[in-house]
Formats: C-alpha cells, structure tokens, sequence
C-alpha cells in the first residue's frame, strides 16, 4: 500500500479573508511540491507560509496547477522564472508562456479590480512548461501523480489524483470549512452543464477518500458531496435558464442569483456574514455571466 504523503492546505487569506482560497504543500520522498500558485497579488503569504512548514522556496522544483484561472495559477510564472517546473493542462500552456490574451479576458471581467485582485502575472520560459493530457502519469519528487481531464468549468482543467485523493481544483465546485454548502464557479466563457455533469460522474467513479478543492480544503464525504455537486451545477444553470425565458435582463439576473443563493445558504444555516464569505470566494454575478453566456450558446445551435 502506498504511503500518503504530507499535504498542507496553505491559505492564502486572499484579499484579507480566510479559508477562500488554498495551495497544497505536498511532501514528497524527495522534496515538497505545489498544487495551484495563487495569484501574484497573494505570492509573498505563500512564500510566509511554505517557510512556516519548515521549507525555503528554492525547494520547489516542481509545481502542478489544475487551471489557468488567475486564482490557480496567477503565479506559476513566478515560479517557472525561479526555476521550477509547471504542469499545467496542454490547452493552458501557452497562456502561461505568454499571458497576453489571459489577462485581456480576465480584464473584461474584473476592470480596475484586476491588480487589487491579482497583481502581477509574469510570462513562464517555454522550457519550464510541461503540456499534461488525459491520464498522464506524472512522477516529481518521489509521487506518482495520475492527471485527469475534468472539463466544465474550464475546458483546460485537470484533477491531480495521488492514490485514492483528488485534488479537484474547481471541478468539484467551491465549499468553505464549517459549511455543507457547495457553490458553483461558472465564469465565462467556458460553463458547459452536460460536460460538467460527465466530469463529475467520472470523479464518482473513481471512489476517493478525499478530495482537496482549491476553495477550500479537505472534503471527507466524497460520494455525498459530488452528488450534491452534479444536482447544483444543473439546478443553478436551470434557475439562470428560468430568469432568461422570464424575460430579466442581466442585472435583474444577478439579483435574483443573489437571492437564490443566500435563500439556500440560509436554509443550511449560514449566517450573513459566511454568506458575504462565499460571495468573496465565488463572486455570483461571474456565474450569472458564465452560465447566460452558456445557454445563449446553446440558444445559436
């Protein structure tokens, strides 16, 4: 049987808050690696924290990130510039080497919040960028990492598997410690329900122990978790659907979202202030505008 390795959930304390957004400190036979960077805005809490669990970071040769979303991935140019190595899906890699288009799409998403949000995204070398595809097997710092294409809330997305835990990146949703209440990130322009819901039949198959979202930390209850996960992601993409037929603009769109989403956070005991939590790890109107965005897709076929 396998050791399991160490694994750290280092939190970011992205703008400010706790337990939104993690890393993962893996310990390997020869040496730690990352799972996700962060984005740049949050490298120096990083840095902090990976010197907290007793390692420099001139030890991380290595570095896996799940998606090239700026909040998994914001900072893997940094690294790559220090030398380490990027795993990232062949689909993200060249955004990673030259983040150019990258950070024009997420400008028109985040506007002035960009810097405050992100900070800086440095260009990977192209030697330090390794593509991974379906079933790769990845073998770095002693581990053996078994790379799975998880599409639906990015088509560039992978879960990284170490024996019988996942590291689910977004595909798995988002849910914060104390709270059994799962969240779905759906930003444009990649949101397709009935792939998401294939991936997320494949994550059941494969019977984990445990899985680590990015947002945020260990989920237990597997089985539970991402049946849950698979009935949300369809019921929020047929509430937004309802909302469009009913004839509400965008605007009207969010605020209904909004509603929906603290209605159903309430009924699971939440009070507002982990309401304005989860708002600040998922921003809401980001999935009303990834899922309008998928729907108005479907509508040109």
């Amino acid at each position: 049987m396998m050791t399991q390795p160490d694994i750290h959930v280092l939190d970011l304390n992205f703008q400010g808050l706790k337990e939104i957004t993690a890393v993962y400190l893996i310990v390997g036979p020869e040496g730690p690696i990352l799972i996700e960077t962060g984005p740049g805005s949050t490298l120096n809490t990083l840095l902090h924290q990976i010197r907290q669990r007793g390692f420099e970071p001139e030890q991380i040769k290595h570095v896996l990130v799940t998606h090239i979303h700026l909040d998994h991935a914001g900072a893997a140019g940094w690294w790559a510039q220090q030398g380490a190595q990027i795993y990232v899906h062949s689909f993200g890699a060249r955004h990673l080497i030259a983040p150019e288009k990258l950070l024009a799409s997420a400008q028109r998403i985040y506007g002035d919040k960009m810097d405050m949000l992100w900070g800086e995204m440095l260009p990977a070398p192209a030697e330090k960028v390794t593509e991974v595809f379906d079933n790769d097997f990845l073998d770095v710092a002693g581990l053996h990492i078994q790379a799975l294409e998880t599409p639906g809330h990015a088509r560039h997305h992978h879960v990284f598997v170490i024996g019988d835990i996942a590291f689910t990146g977004d595909a798995a949703a988002a849910r914060l410690p104390g709270w059994n209440l799962p969240d779905v990130p759906a930003p444009p322009p990649e949101f397709d329900l009935e792939v998401w819901e294939s991936t997320l039949d494949r994550l059941l198959a494969q019977n984990f122990r445990r899985i680590y979202p990015t947002h945020f930390g260990p989920v237990d209850d597997v089985a539970n978790y991402l049946q849950t996960v698979k009935g949300l992601v369809r019921e929020t993409a047929v509430f937004i659907q309802a909302q469009m037929q009913a004839g509400l603009n965008r605007d009207e769109i969010v605020t209904a979202y909004e509603n929906w989403f603290a209605d159903r956070a309430r009924q699971a005991g939440l009070g507002e202030e982990a309401i304005a939590h989860y708002a600040a790890a998922n921003p809401l109107y980001m999935s009303v505008d990834g899922i309008m965005r998928y729907w108005q897709k479907k509508a040109q076929v």
